[in-house]
């Protein structure tokens, strides 16, 4: 049956409510249109974009009517910036909207009818939340500047001078940035012509600490003066580490080896009560306030007695792992990442947990390893990337039939679907899942999900 719509054909919609991703759903005569920029009650004229079997995708060039949760957004930067998407949908229903599309992703992908889907733990802080900003430089009339790409560009940068994401600290040291690379004259890296040198800056705040890391990207070749960028960022009190990274390929990356220019190698943050120490390429939850929030639901669907032996899979630099080791017998940490192993190690001894363990590896392929070493775990948490537990990993995540099993996710539909294969394959059932809203203003949910096996 040929497709209702056309590409480029204008259309009036009525925007129903927000999918997983953030587009308005549409529908036409029951043929759903994903609507980029509209938001649930809108009456939009929107162009379609793309058009396929199923579904067509469009953008929405005026809004008719507005929703009655549409808001006025504060950003001046909104919406050509790509960093936000919904300052104009009202939190709440922002809230209700991420709590939504975890239920729908259990019922619709993991067979669940009616899903545990607890209340949405809301974010402590709308606005000002995030403790890393990765910033791409950009050419302007000015000189070099700083901002992010522009929403649906990767060939775009916009220029940022006030991100309603960072804290006022963020955005002066990034205007002190952009002063320096003005006043020493350097140019810009072209994406295209693969000419220039600046390339990027990544900020990192602890926001529990005060401690600020400063990492600046580059193309090879070392064309500044490290001892006036340094003199530049040391006028701020809160900059403890200073870090340049050298990135030889076409490839817009920042997770590189880095020189350490100035200061101490890491900075430390804390969280639920413990130290961790954080250099420029481990992961660490971009919303502090959030992620102890996120780290105390998992410790409490882990149940803990002090009894325990515990898999921490995925665990990055060990925060999730030590802030349950207090409650459990033996933590046993897996992360492929040899830095961010090497940075729970450290954590582990900052705050004298002698009980938890760290290794490099591949999960999958370390699990039957790990087991003939720390004998079977009685829970295991895991906290995969938005990809979710690969096959293998997965089969031998069943095998261990532990029977607790604590599923952090950053994406529902990849959480769904290992829902059902654990279900299906391995006997696990799904107990309990709450969503927790880390990154308000953008499509992203997080959930915590216990799973049991009788």
């Amino acid at each position: 049956m040929a497709s209702p719509v056309s590409r480029n054909q204008e259309l009036e919609l009525s925007i129903d409510s927000l999918a997983y991703g953030g587009n308005g759903v549409a529908r036409l005569n029951g043929f759903v249109v994903f609507v980029r920029r509209g938001l649930p009650g809108d009456l939009v004229r929107a162009r379609v974009t793309k058009v396929k079997r199923n579904h067509a995708e469009a953008l929405a060039v005026e809004v008719l009517r507005p929703g009655p949760e549409r808001v006025e957004a504060p950003c001046a930067h909104y919406p050509a910036c790509g960093g936000c998407r919904f300052q104009d949908l009202a939190y709440e229903a922002q809230a209700a909207a991420k709590q939504e599309q975890v239920a729908d992703a259990l019922r619709r992908i993991g067979g669940i009818a009616d899903p545990p889907v607890e209340p949405i733990v809301p974010a402590v802080e709308q606005f000002h939340y995030r403790n890393k900003l990765e910033y791409s430089f950009t050419t302007t009339p000015s000189g070099p500047a700083l901002g992010f790409h522009k929403a649906g560009r990767w060939d775009e940068v916009l220029e940022i001078e006030r991100c309603w994401l960072t804290t006022d600290l963020g955005n002066a040291l990034r205007d002190a940035v952009r002063d320096w690379g003005r006043a020493e004259g350097l140019e810009v890296y072209d994406q295209a012509e693969h000419t220039g040198y600046l390339r990027h800056l990544v900020l990192r705040e602890g926001r529990n600490t005060g401690q600020l890391l400063v990492q600046l990207v580059t193309a090879p070749g070392e064309r500044f003066d490290r001892d006036e960028l340094v003199e530049v960022l040391r006028r701020f009190a809160e900059v403890r580490s200073i870090h340049w990274a050298v990135n030889d390929s076409p490839a817009e990356v920042t997770n590189l080896p880095t020189t350490l220019l100035w200061g101490e190698e890491a900075i430390e943050e804390e969280l639920c009560g413990l130290r961790f120490r954080v250099r420029p390429n481990a992961f660490l939850q971009t919303n502090t306030a959030m992620a102890e929030r996120l780290y105390e639901l998992a410790g409490e669907y882990a149940a803990l007695t002090g009894e325990e032996s515990v898999y921490d899979l995925y665990c990055g630099i060990g925060t999730i792992g030590l802030t349950l080791a207090s409650k459990a017998l033996t933590v046993w940490g897996v992360e492929v990442s040899e830095e961010s192993v090497a940075c729970a190690l450290e954590n582990a001894d900052l705050n004298g947990i002698a009980n938890a363990a760290f290794f490099a590896g591949e999960v999958g392929a370390s699990l039957e390893e790990l087991r003939d070493r720390a004998g079977p775990p009685d829970v295991v948490v895991v906290d995969p990337p938005r990809a979710g537990l690969s096959g293998k990993a997965l089969r031998r995540l069943g095998r261990l039939e532990a029977p607790r099993l604590v599923y952090v996710s950053c994406n529902p539909t990849t959480l769904a679907g290992n829902v059902k294969e654990l279900g299906r394959d391995w006997g696990y059932r799904l107990e309990r899942a709450r969503p927790v809203d880390m990154f308000p203003h953008t499509p992203h949910v997080e959930s915590v999900a216990l799973l049991t096996r009788s």
